[in-house]
């Protein structure tokens, strides 16, 4: 009996026509946007000092332990083997791995310490190598960006100091050091945040947590009550808001207390949630917890609005990141799979849909970027204004047309896109996280609006900044002024600005793309960006439907899209 494979059979096995693995390319300079943005914004150093990341990031390692990290889900242990209540959670290695590499290349909060020494644009830095390093799975970015996020938080109490003088140092390493154990005993400490509950969400005023002060002078108190989303359980040191007797106040919560006892701080369970497996999101229970006030009772929300803005800001690159490794891996893999007698890449119809599917990824990037720019630039009055609007309105917009643009990328892949290891699904169920996170749209479009009627240099950043764009492009032109013209019509009628308030922060969104692509992308991203997204007034507005783009160079838009190994 022959031990040879039949010639069908053997042809059955041999694999035609699949893509290969998108792995092996830099995923920093593989994206002409992203390196367009760094040396715009930054300089060539600075693109230097991200390559070795972006290799990392495009690795064949990187992408397995993605999604190791997603198929072996945390594990919460309550108690030890002895019965000693201990609440932690265990990660598979692959979510270790991937951590410390986002902490060793400086993506939690060194850019904070580094500004201090006065290392060039280490804002700038960070947000680009957020954007990419994020594409190795988007679950870990979340403790990431919490750290990041806390050090303006702590700073924001000039009259006690200390408490950032002893986290900043942590936050800022660039060594990751997971486990249970006092500040002194770490080598590196990541920051969590802790402001919804049951009853308020994103409505934090209505929070009832209550703080009873020790009345040691320390500004210590002890917290009563629970909070009902906080991802991260096992990070150093959380960022709380509960009722002190003033009012709605912010404290620093650490897992482990000065003198090295554990700190009570019952995680009730895990959220079974959409999105990521890898991250552990959980709700906790606080009864005699120890917290260090942070700022003025009653002036909690106050005391967190610059943590809440960072991590917005992260919303915003995360969307953006989201973005691009979805339109890397469709056109990755039209440019390598055939049908219908050609390269799916030289359809005509399917050019389309890549590129348009790239012109709102790149937009993306472009806003992502100039938002972590003006934070480099925070002493300059247009950048801080600009920042002030811009951020809300990006947060708004980008993180709103994610999830249609990753559906759409994932049906480029068909069915190969409908299985779990081509990455998609994980891309697809995350997409909706960033429009909730940090104040959902709803809340990001009115915060638009607090800002045009109280904050006059917003709006006057706004118009500056996208006034540079001006000649450019006629329909960019038009619609700076129909979005104007917009803007004072619902001036003039209040009972209709709340309701058009999303209305309105698209289209300020858009026209501020617009703006940035018409003054530095290549003419044919420009032209066909602004096409198809600013001619409302002609019915042309872009309406989430991908490959509807008329005219343009739409190869030369398919390639620059499509990653180079």
């Amino acid at each position: 009996m022959s031990d040879q494979i039949p010639a069908a059979a053997a042809d059955r096995r041999r694999v035609l026509n699949q893509a290969p693995l998108l792995a092996g390319h830099n995923v920093v300079t593989s994206d002409h946007a992203l390196v367009e943005a760094v040396l715009r914004h930054g300089s060539a150093e600075v693109l230097e000092s991200l390559v070795p990341l972006g290799f990392e990031a495009g690795s064949a390692e990187a992408r397995e332990h993605g999604l190791l990290a997603n198929h072996n889900e945390p594990v919460l242990k309550p108690y030890d083997r002895w019965g000693n209540r201990v609440d932690e959670v265990e990660f598979h290695p692959s979510w270790h791995w991937l951590m410390e590499r986002a902490v060793g290349h400086g993506l939690a909060a060194a850019p904070w310490e580094d500004a201090a020494s006065g290392v060039p644009h280490p804002h700038l830095r960070r947000a680009a190598g957020f954007l990419a390093w994020s594409q190795t799975e988007p679950g870990h970015g979340c403790p990431i960006s919490m750290t990041y996020a806390a050090v303006p938080a702590l700073r924001a109490d000039p009259e006690n100091t200390a408490l950032a003088k002893e986290w900043t140092p942590l936050l800022a390493s660039r060594r990751y050091d997971p486990g249970v154990r006092p500040a002194a005993d770490k080598l590196g400490a990541l920051a969590g945040m802790g402001m919804t509950e049951k009853q308020g969400g994103s409505d934090v005023r209505a929070n009832i947590t209550e703080a009873r002060p020790l009345g040691d002078g320390g500004g210590s108190y002890t917290l009563h009550g629970h909070k009902w989303f906080t991802s991260a359980p096992m990070n150093d040191v959380f960022l709380v808001l509960a009722q002190a007797p003033g009012g709605l106040t912010c404290f620093v919560l650490p897992r482990v207390l000065p003198d090295g006892t554990r700190n009570r701080l019952d995680v009730v369970r895990l959220k079974d949630k959409l999105g990521n497996r890898s991250n552990a999101s959980s709700e906790l229970e606080f009864d005699g917890t120890v917290a260090f006030r942070l700022g003025d009772e009653g002036r909690g929300v106050r005391t967190i609005i610059e943590m809440v803005a960072a991590t917005r800001l992260d919303c915003v690159l995360g969307s953006a990141s989201l973005m691009r490794r979805a339109v890397a891996e469709a056109s990755w893999h039209v440019a390598h799979r055939s049908a219908f007698g050609g390269l799916l890449a030289d359809k005509p119809l399917m050019q389309n849909v890549i590129a348009d599917l790239h012109l709102e990824s790149e937009a993306a990037t472009a806003l992502a970027l100039r938002l972590a720019a003006a934070v480099d630039a925070s002493d300059d009055a247009h950048e801080s204004a600009l920042r002030r609007i811009a951020l809300p309105l990006a947060k708004f917009w980008v993180c709103k047309r994610t999830p249609g643009l990753v559906a759409e990328a994932l049906e480029c892949l068909g069915g190969n896109g409908y299985v779990e290891e081509s990455g998609l699904p994980l891309l697809y169920r995350e997409a909706p996280l960033n429009s909730v996170w940090e104040g959902s749209g709803n809340v990001n479009a009115l915060d638009v609006l607090r800002a045009l009627s109280r904050e006059p240099e917003a709006l006057d950043a706004w118009i500056t900044e996208v006034g540079r764009a001006r000649g450019g492009d006629s329909r960019l032109d038009r619609a700076i002024e129909e979005t104007l013209a917009l803007l004072g019509s619902l001036m003039g009628s209040p009972d209709q600005l709340e309701v058009s308030a999303r209305r309105l922060a698209g289209r300020m969104a858009a026209v501020l793309q617009g703006s940035l692509l018409v003054r530095f992308a290549p003419a044919e991203v420009a032209d066909l960006f602004c096409s198809s997204r600013l001619g409302w007034a002609d019915g042309r507005g872009h309406d989430g439907t991908y490959g509807m783009l008329e005219g343009g160079d739409l190869h030369a838009v398919v390639e620059r899209a499509t990653p180079v190994l």
